[in-house]
């Protein structure tokens, strides 16, 4: 059987903390950023985890077996 391959775009987006946790960046961040608070901008750039209900597809997607 051939080799499962990993989902191009999961991997650009997502990273596996060394505990297995699955890290993302925030939305509303890359353009119409005038009219943004900049508390809100500023916290946007933070890195956040993937909900529990979300990180066994997102694993799925990157091959993590």
């Amino acid at each position: 059987m051939p080799k499962m391959k990993t989902h191009s775009s999961a991997k650009k987006r997502f990273k596996v903390t060394g505990t297995g946790k699955i890290k993302r960046k925030h939305a509303y961040k890359s353009h119409i950023l005038t009219k943004k608070e900049t508390k809100r901008k500023h916290n946007l750039t933070k890195d956040a985890l993937v909900s529990s209900a979300d990180s066994f597809r997102v694993k799925k997607m990157l091959v993590m077996n």
